[in-house]
């Protein structure tokens, strides 16, 4: 469409041109030029259709613009600004030759037009021509990339297109139609939506389009299609003159009723703040429409041009619209350009092309069209301008767009309209005027998005939901798996419905809840032979082969992708069930309780703490003393009686008493656990399996089974990296019976990997025959499937959630599912056996006292063995048995004189220290002199 387009402008420009080319040949070689130093005019175009809403606003601010401009002496000294005017009489071909002859008027820059249309063929004229094009189409296309020579004199449909979008977000709706005029202007700037509203998760669902200049019977035609789609928000993106038939045929249609949306682009406003007042029966159809209008902030300036509107010459409205605001402003800029122009020393000159040449080299020379030499210069002159005018902050981006775009956001009602929010591509939606914004950091998160309330149409301030289902008779198709296992869940069925099963009345019950009616069809999935591929009908849903899917369906991260699922009824998961025997009793079941590792480090604690005790007694208490026999044999007997609290030994010591203290809490928890333990060992059925879990059936090489149609298959294949052959599909129960109780060796299989509330069923009808072996190793859910940005998905979930709270999900669980369960995990042997993680921490806090009591005892016996020497007990002894020769030599201290120092009672030490001091006292210098000796 693009490329055809092109050639028809092409082809307009080559008629053009031809009717300016002159049909004769000049032998002048060389190019003519027209050259001026400073003049005392220079001309300036300006086209646009007088005969319009933007028109009689835009050209009365035009006219006034240039008078004022002539009339002040501080701007153009000498030199007056010729306003050239052409009407673009609301024709692309008229106004394209209007243009044309605009251009070939020396003019050194130009005024619009405002049409799309228009603006791209005279952007190619002004291109070649080096002149300035202060345009006042919105089209987005219109690009300074493409023509360098075009400037954009108002805010880009561009941004409106991405207020639209968010306010579309704001307030929740996925989906818009968008009812525009077939033309360059529309085409553009509902493309660009399209990209605005894909950015926000939503779309355009139908674009309704109708030619320039349709008949009512179009419109009412094209009205009743889009009547009956789904979506009830409507974007109408048009011209301003026709815009309102749109409305008309609309109120005639009862579409302008009670939860419908209608958004306007800034068309209405445009038409609406022209006119002296609304009309009531204009007002009447646009009722709770809302509307976007170029924001212009209130400014001193601004008001003094209201104030003066009434005097201003050639205006026929008492009113104007933004575009009078901007088109002043243009002149202005384009004044205070030319003015710095020629203050730099410019000049006014035109020559012809030197490319238009004959073969001979004479140049082929048009009678009027001539190029600006100065025009580069002039460009870069607007393009670099800065002041304040009319519409705010009048500056051009590095796209020679206006910054800072901003919108107003209107509601009509009444008479008139309300503003409930500006928009600004700084800050997005607010409440707080754009200006206010600029000085603050940029924000755009939602939670920063704020609006006034709206009076929708029909009068009521509740948001529409935004969709219906669409009025054409035709039901919601829902697409139910047709499943050979487990019909418990969802099946065939002879009845209206055509399905039954725990999934639909989930289903039937959840859509009770909503607020309007919900008209649909179950549509079977399969042959019935064997059950269907879920992963296929979800991809046939994301087709939109069917509308939903209701069923078993599991919740998937790929599927997430493809589709949007509602919130999950029912909790699900894959598990390992595999065959499962009785254990017999052990006659070494009284060591089951505990591990190896436990019992190793208990038994290395009794021990470690009889000796610790055995130390810290052993200088003062009588019963750990004796032969060395009967002290190791002490120290084990009071060890192992702890276990029993049956110890007869006393212990005295305050170190001795904590740690027993302590250590007997320890036995106390130990003793408890273990019979706590061996209760459960001995007293709960004890099944055993060679498969402990997905752990260890991944790590063997036997077959698994897995449920015909679940995806269980690509998740043990591509993520947990099981080999393809080892997988057996299994289509009926009677199959999991068969291939469990054949094993891998008699052709069957080692284990079932399946969804737990499958498993559970299974288990509940096999009598438990078999067991669930290890944990659940995936956490997911299930949900009923719907198209991407379906908005049932977001209303049937709060209503599952409903169920969920009203007990009646329940209730529906147990009329279908409910069964005499079966124990959940076997091998309880392992899962009650007692490990060291359980009680490390007791034996760490443990062990910490121990080694504290021990530091602190040998402390303070080397502190009393500081103060004791063995030859003072020499001496001593000496002095007891006279008669008795010495064996002893004097010597240094050594270890066996510490053990014999540590082996003494506590009150000997303590005697000996006694009189050692009180010898002392007694004869000061004796001990130097036995020492010396």
């Amino acid at each position: 469409m693009e490329s055809r387009l092109y050639q028809q402008r092409v082809w307009q420009m080559f008629l053009i041109s031809c009717m300016w080319v002159a049909m004769g040949v000049t032998a002048k070689n060389g190019n003519f030029s027209v050259v001026s130093d400073r003049p005392s005019v220079v001309n300036v175009g300006a086209m646009f259709t007088f005969n319009s809403a933007i028109g009689r606003s835009l050209g009365p601010a035009i006219f006034a613009a240039i008078e004022d401009v002539n009339s002040d002496s501080t701007i153009l000294k000498n030199i007056k600004l010729n306003l050239i005017v052409q009407d673009t009489n609301c024709s692309g071909f008229v106004g394209t030759v209007e243009a044309m002859q605009l251009a070939g008027t020396n003019i050194v820059a130009a005024l619009g037009p405002q049409s799309s249309g228009i603006a791209h063929v005279i952007s190619h004229v002004m291109n070649e021509l080096h002149v300035p094009l202060l345009s006042f189409a919105t089209d987005p296309t219109l690009s300074s990339l493409q023509y360098s020579y075009f400037l954009r004199a108002v805010t880009s449909d561009h941004y409106q297109m991405y207020a639209i979008a968010d306010l579309v977000d704001y307030f929740g709706w996925r989906e818009v139609v968008a009812i525009f005029v077939d033309d360059d202007y529309g085409r553009n700037g509902i493309s660009v939506l399209g990209d605005a509203l894909a950015s926000k998760r939503a779309k355009i669902s139908y674009k309704a389009a109708f030619p320039p200049g349709a008949a009512r019977s179009d419109i009412d035609s094209l009205l009743v299609e889009v009547n009956l789609l789904e979506s009830r928000v409507f974007l109408v993106h048009v011209n301003p003159d026709s815009g309102l038939t749109i409305f008309s045929v609309a109120k005639r249609l009862g579409m302008m009723s009670s939860g419908y949306v209608w958004i306007a682009t800034d068309w209405l406003p445009s038409v609406l703040d022209s006119s002296a007042s609304i009309d009531p029966d204009t007002a009447d159809l646009l009722q709770g429409v809302v509307a976007l209008r170029h924001y212009t902030p209130d400014s001193d300036l601004k008001t003094r041009f209201s104030s003066r509107w009434g005097n201003i010459k050639k205006k026929e409205t008492t009113k104007f619209n933004s575009y009078a605001l901007y088109g002043y402003d243009s002149v202005w800029l384009l004044a205070r350009a030319l003015d710095s122009f020629f203050n730099g020393g410019g000049t006014v000159s035109f020559s012809d092309d030197p490319r238009l040449r004959d073969q001979n080299g004479s140049a082929l020379r048009l009678t009027s069209l001539q190029i600006f030499d100065q025009g580069p210069k002039l460009l870069q002159i607007l393009t670099e301008m800065n002041f304040t005018g009319l519409t705010g902050k009048v500056q051009f981006d590095s796209g020679k767009n206006l910054i800072t775009p901003a919108f107003d956001i209107l509601n009509i009602g009444g008479t008139g309209s309300r503003r409930i929010g500006y928009w600004s591509n700084y800050s997005g939606l607010s409440t707080v005027a754009p200006e206010t914004l600029y000085t603050k950091p940029p924000n755009t998160s939602n939670s920063n998005q704020h609006l006034y309330s709206v009076i929708w149409p029909g009068e009521t301030t509740t948001k529409p939901r935004g969709w219906v289902f669409p009025n054409n008779g035709k039901p919601l198709q829902i697409a139910v798996p047709y499943r050979v296992t487990y019909p418990d869940f969802v099946t065939k069925d002879n009845g209206p419905l055509g399905a039954r099963g725990f999934c639909i009345d989930v289903f039937e019950a959840a859509i009770q809840l909503l607020p309007y009616p919900v008209p649909h069809q179950y549509i079977l999935y399969g042959d019935g032979r064997r059950n269907p591929s879920f992963g296929n009908l979800v991809n046939d849903v994301a087709q939109m082969k069917y509308d939903a899917a209701v069923g078993d369906v599991t919740i998937t991260t790929n599927r997430t992708r493809m589709v949007d699922f509602t919130q999950p009824y029912m909790e699900s998961g894959l598990v390992v069930v595999a065959p499962v025997k009785e254990t017999k009793s052990s006659p070494w079941s009284f060591l089951m309780p505990f591990t190896w590792q436990m019992w190793a480090v208990t038994g290395i604690f009794f021990l470690f703490v009889g000796s610790v005790v055995w130390i810290l007694e052993h200088r003062m208490n009588t019963e750990f003393r004796g032969p060395p026999r009967q002290q190791l044999v002490t120290v084990f007997w009071f060890s192992f009686s702890t276990m029993f609290f049956a110890h007869r030994e006393n212990t005295v010591s305050t170190l001795g008493r904590l740690v027993l203290i302590l250590w007997l809490f320890v036995v106390l928890i130990i003793n408890s656990s273990y019979t706590a333990s061996l209760t459960s060992i001995l007293t709960v059925q004890q099944l055993s399996s060679g498969i402990r879990g997905i752990d260890t059936l991944i790590a063997s090489s036997d077959p698994i089974g897995i449920q015909d149609g679940s995806f269980a298959y690509n998740y043990l294949i591509h993520e947990l990296n099981i080999a393809e052959s080892r997988i057996r599909i299994l289509k009926t129960q009677d199959d999991y019976v068969q291939a469990l109780q054949q094993g891998p060796g008699g052709g069957g299989v080692a284990a079932i990997v399946d969804e737990l509330p499958y498993v559970q069923l299974f288990l509940a009808n096999t009598k438990c025959q078999f067991s669930i072996v290890g944990r659940e190793f995936t956490r997911s859910g299930w949900g009923f499937a719907f198209q991407r940005d379906s908005p049932l998905a977001v209303d049937l979930s709060t209503a599952i959630l409903q169920l969920s709270e009203n007990g009646d999900l329940q209730r529906i669980h147990d009329k279908w599912l409910s069964r005499d369960g079966c124990s959940g995990q076997s091998n309880p042997i392992d899962e009650s056996r007692l490990s060291l993680k359980s009680f490390w921490g007791l034996f760490l806090i443990c062990g910490i006292a121990c080694s504290i009591a021990l530091v602190i005892f040998f402390c303070r016996v080397l502190l009393q063995y500081s103060r004791y020497s063995p030859e003072g007990e020499q001496r001593d002894i000496e002095e007891d048995e006279p008669a008795r020769p010495s064996r002893r030599s004097l010597r240094a201290p050594s270890f066996k004189d510490i053990i014999d120092f540590v082996d003494k009672k506590e009150a000997e030490i303590k005697d000996m220290l006694r009189r050692k001091s009180g010898d002392s006292k007694r004869h000061p210098s004796q001990g130097s002199d036995g020492q010396s000796s």
